[in-house]
């Protein structure tokens, strides 16, 4: 996927975040099971944002009958990536020196920095 991914608005966000959760592929009832607590929304709305996220290439729907399947068609993963690299690019000048001292004053514990010092060594991450 390439790494140009847009930003999706909060409300998407929530729904492919509940989608990465579901097993493949999903109901719009799977989807909002997950949801529901949290960010409850009317039917008629949650099948608005998943048709968005479908124009927008982030979701395939497939008609079964009546009812229609979800496929996630970025991962979690190559979201985070995308905008991760979009976010270091531009917030730090593409600068990994600049986002590792933002990273370390943001208030992450000894234990956090160890863990990422030790995921950056074993080549993890």
């Amino acid at each position: 996927m390439s790494i140009s991914l847009r930003k999706l608005p909060d409300t998407e966000l929530e729904v492919m975040q509940a989608m990465w959760q579901c097993e493949c592929p999903a109901s719009r009832a799977d989807i909002e099971k997950i949801i529901k607590d949290t960010h409850p929304m009317a039917m008629t709305t949650l099948l608005t944002l998943l048709t968005r996220l479908s124009e927008k290439g982030f979701v395939r729907i497939e008609k079964v009958g009546r009812a229609s399947r979800y496929y996630p068609l970025v991962t979690r993963e190559e979201y985070l990536a995308a905008r991760s690299s979009n976010f270091i690019n531009k917030l730090c000048g593409g600068s990994m020196s600049t986002f590792a001292n933002a990273l370390c004053d943001s208030g992450l514990s000894k234990e956090d920095i160890d863990e990422l010092r030790d995921l950056l060594e074993r080549r993890k991450l």
